[in-house]
């Protein structure tokens, strides 16, 4: 049996369809499992990361954990959490992120710091252990899709910020890959997609996959940032987010192979990720 957190968001709705699609055992941990929009033949749990306590019938059997972690919004129940899964799982796959780091000193209200609190937590369970660190999701790029719809103009910052986007489909296929099969213990795998694109570059694909023009506007790091901070964003994770984007104007995020390696399929170009959300930009 392998339970899937995170089931109903973009990887973790993926991983449930490919586990399945593999013939493998898979159970689901919803919040609301009535409100779970998920595959036939899913077994959907109630369960709540933040919650210890609740997940102990989502566990009951379980083999391998398919782990998306609410970044931050649970951090203060990790320990508990990551203690909880471990007694009842063998094998743990976390969705963790590049440029996390393998050494202390990450800020713990940062997204990475975040991201190593749990990988640390994982890696001195004694469970056996999997980290998959995608780079930029091609998904984060909905952020604009109000702004398309309506005037095909993106304001935001460091357009010169360049990354190889990953489809979310080929993130969970990585991580079906590896449960599925042997040999990837203690592994850290960078996982991108097979072109990296400036931000502006990334609009102007989508206009033309979409039919309709599009353009970026720069916008100022400190008007992005108090955007940021507006929609609720801590203030490190913000922080985070737009000197994020100024190092990768500086140095470019360089593509991998592995998404090819792990799953025999190459990693699917932004442009036909585009293809499979235009609905959401039109």
């Amino acid at each position: 049996m392998i339970l899937v957190t995170g089931a109903t968001g973009k990887v973790g709705g993926q991983a449930v369809a490919q586990f399945l699609g593999a013939g493998a055992a898979v159970r689901a941990l919803a919040r609301d499992p009535a409100s779970a929009r998920l595959p036939e033949g899913a077994e959907v749990v109630r369960g709540d990361l933040a919650d210890p306590g609740s997940l102990d019938a989502a566990l009951d059997g379980v083999d391998s954990v398919f782990l998306v972690w609410p970044t931050l919004a649970a951090d203060h129940a990790a320990p508990a959490t990551i203690e909880r899964i471990t007694e009842h799982a063998r094998r743990v796959v976390y969705l963790s992120a590049r440029g996390t780091s393998d050494a202390p000193g990450q800020d713990p209200n940062s997204i990475l710091g975040s991201h190593a609190l749990i990988e640390g937590l994982i890696e001195r369970s004694g469970a056996e252990w999997t980290f998959l660190r995608p780079g930029g999701f091609a998904a984060n790029t909905l952020m604009w899709a109000a702004q398309i719809r309506e005037s095909g103009v993106v304001r935001w910052v460091h357009g010169a910020a360049t990354r190889p986007l990953i489809h979310e489909r080929d993130i969970a296929a990585a991580g079906v890959s590896v449960l599925t099969g042997t040999g990837h213990a203690e592994a850290r795998y960078v996982l991108t997609g097979p072109e990296a694109l400036t931000q502006v570059e990334q609009v102007t694909a989508i206009g033309e996959v979409i039919g309709r023009p599009t353009r970026w506007e720069e916008l100022a790091p400190e008007i992005a940032l108090r955007e940021l901070l507006d929609q609720g964003w801590p203030s490190a994770a913000a922080e985070g987010i737009i000197d994020g984007h100024a190092r990768l104007a500086a140095t470019p995020e360089s593509t991998t192979s592995t998404v090819e390696e792990l799953t025999g399929a190459p990693a699917t170009p932004f442009r036909r990720w585009v293809a499979d959300h235009a609905d959401d930009f039109r």
